[in-house]
């Protein structure tokens, strides 16, 4: 049985799975590279549910688009007469959350409820009338809901891989002013971008990916392309053209194995499997990502907890003070600073006579500079020496020696 999948899934990954197959899946991995792109910058402006908006806007101009298409010739599945449409519609629903945020005292957040809900209920009754007329092509127009692409003719094909390329370049190209507008958009201003205008520009890329896609991923899957590569890339990166780059290399391995997985079996829908493998990529950077994964996470609370650990059982040898927790008498044995019998060795009673003199010294710095002290993190727990300049550790040190009675 795995056999039967893993064969003709090598095939489709090496691009032998036939010229539309293949064609299908550049331009997936093009279209997923553009979406990553773009989605990192709205994702940076923090507009990630306008994509959302946008997505659900298109169907009205689908389904319009499809019935005027089908009066006038009979056939509504022009593939470029569909997409103008959606664009018409989306660029409705986008005017219309502006207007509505900007005109009004609602939110972005409560103007795209209303303009989502409302859009995309319009466009199923469209398609519910559509089923009652006399003309072909309708089944596969519900396609357009969840990616259809195993019916998808090369021209076709090539049409969605030539826009999400010219997409790509574009996305590119604007990277460095949508940089600007999306961290300052007043120092964007002084630099002579108009930060309107490519507010504009982003969200009319981010149109043209929702558009692009919906024949390859969907109107309801394409806004995830648009959120969850980004998201991915952030776990790996504070940069943001490089968490840009990773999305949209994120973007592009997820149609790559999406539409590849399709082909090996009839029926097995592009769109959800593309957003599976998307969704892939993010489970393994959320566990194993060094920076931000939750093992990385995990790890280093271990790390910490068991520095606090040595530290006060450090301090408990200076102090003579019994120590009954498991976990610090572990940590000092490890070190070989307690015996078994939790007697002091020699390195270990070294080893507490400098903690103790550390712990004497970072007392004496918040006292005298408690503004600095506030602003300094785990203090105690690094050796001073690397945790403040040198010139200060000799003022304390000096200070501490003019203290009575304080441990040299």
């Amino acid at each position: 049985m795995l056999t039967t999948w893993l064969e003709p899934w090598g095939r489709a990954l090496l691009f032998g799975a036939g010229y539309n197959t293949s064609l299908v899946t550049l331009g997936a991995m093009i279209l997923g590279a553009s979406a990553g792109m773009i989605g990192s910058f709205i994702l940076l402006r923090k507009r990630s549910l306008v994509s959302d908006a946008v997505s659900h806007a298109t169907l009205p101009g689908l389904t319009l688009a499809f019935i005027l298409m089908a009066t006038l010739w009979g056939d509504g599945r022009w593939l470029p007469g569909l997409l103008i449409g959606a664009a018409a519609s989306a660029a409705f629903g986008l005017w219309a959350v502006q207007t509505i945020r900007d005109r009004t005292r609602l939110g972005e957040d409560a103007a795209i409820g209303a303009i989502l809900s409302t859009l995309f209920g319009f466009g199923v009754v469209l398609i519910t009338a559509i089923q009652s007329m006399n003309v072909g092509g309708q089944a596969g127009l519900t396609g357009y809901l969840v990616g259809a692409t195993a019916g998808m003719l090369a021209s076709e094909a090539t049409l969605i891989t030539a826009c999400a390329l010219l997409l790509l370049v574009a996305v590119f190209v604007m990277r460095r002013a949508f940089l600007l507008v999306c961290f300052d958009a007043d120092y964007a201003t002084t630099r002579g971008l108009n930060a309107r205008h490519i507010d504009l520009i982003m969200l009319m890329l981010l149109l043209a990916v929702v558009v692009i896609g919906l024949k390859v991923t969907g109107l309801i899957l394409i806004v995830a392309l648009t959120i969850i590569p980004p998201v991915t890339g952030r776990f790996w990166t504070d940069r943001p053209l490089r968490m840009v780059a990773i999305a949209a290399l994120c973007g592009a391995l997820a149609g790559y194995l999406g539409v590849t997985l399709s082909s090996v079996r009839s029926g097995l829908p592009t769109g959800p499997l593309i957003v599976l493998a998307a969704f892939l990529l993010f489970a393994v950077s959320l566990l194993f990502s060094p920076r931000r994964g939750i093992v990385a996470t995990l790890a280093a609370h271990q790390r910490f907890k068991r520095r606090v650990h040595l530290r006060q059982g450090l301090l408990a040898l200076a102090r003579d003070d019994a120590i009954y927790d498991d976990l610090t008498l572990r940590v000092l044995r490890r070190r070989g600073y307690i015996r078994r019998d939790g007697v002091a060795t020699p390195l270990g009673a070294s080893a507490a006579r400098d903690a103790e003199h550390e712990e004497r010294l970072w007392a004496l710095y918040r006292n005298r500079y408690p503004d600095e002290a506030a602003q300094l993190d785990h203090q105690g727990l690094v050796p001073i020496n690397s945790a403040l300049p040198p010139d200060t550790v000799i003022t304390l040190e000096s200070d501490l020696q003019r203290i009575p009675g304080s441990v040299q």
